[in-house]
């Protein structure tokens, strides 16, 4: 078996990784590559039936995914040589889904949208992340704090909406200390957890931050 490492990698890199590797092979074996985000897993398995692969995918853990080939014979086509490399790039970008999302931070800090009825606000923020699902461009990150870290974890009436989002390489990201807080720690359903350097960080360094 030949391993890859592409985590880090845009677009269309891990899948000239993954060509490249399973070139090597020259005939029948498996080619594993690890990748950090939905987009890049989707690349590959599309690649992966254009080209007749049997391929498999499992999340190992946050931002780390592995794509699992197996070859029964490698065609000829498949040979690389160095003076193809552009040829295999242009070749990859073709199959490359676009990465829909923007250099947008969402961030949550309450259960509700908005002043006013509660009932109401809850409903409002429902519809408001059930809306960003619908949109061409998507955030980068959703961070939930203190009364929004409750939106990540069981019961939440939003969680497959946010695990919608979160299939389409958007970071979901959720306030350790809010969760500890609130006893939620092992109640926490979609996501990862984070602390408030990262928070911090986060907000600092994205191009848009939007608070509903």
């Amino acid at each position: 078996m030949i391993r890859v490492d592409a985590r880090g990698d845009a677009c269309p890199l891990p899948v000239v990784k993954a060509k490249k590797a399973i070139a090597e092979l020259h005939g029948p074996g498996e080619v594993e590559v690890l990748v950090e985000n939905e987009i890049a897993v989707q690349n590959l398995t599309k690649m992966a039936q254009q080209k007749g692969y049997i391929s498999s995918s499992e999340k190992l853990a946050e931002q780390e995914y592995r794509v699992r080939f197996t070859i029964k014979d490698t065609p000829a086509e498949e040979a690389v040589v160095l003076g193809e490399v552009k040829k295999q790039v242009t070749y990859a970008s073709e199959a490359c889904v676009p990465d829909a999302r923007t250099d947008t931070l969402v961030v949550i800090s309450s259960d509700k949208m908005g002043e006013g009825a509660e009932e109401l606000g809850k409903t409002l923020l429902k519809a408001f992340v059930f809306s960003l699902t619908q949109q061409d461009k998507l955030p980068k990150t959703i961070l939930f704090y203190n009364g929004g870290a409750h939106l990540t974890c069981e019961g939440s009436p939003m969680l497959e909406d946010l695990k919608a989002l979160e299939a389409e390489g958007v970071e979901i990201l959720t306030c350790g200390t809010c969760l500890n807080f609130y006893g939620l720690t092992e109640k926490l359903v979609v996501g990862g957890v984070t602390n408030m350097y990262v928070i911090a960080e986060k907000m600092l360094t994205a191009g848009n931050v939007v608070k509903p």
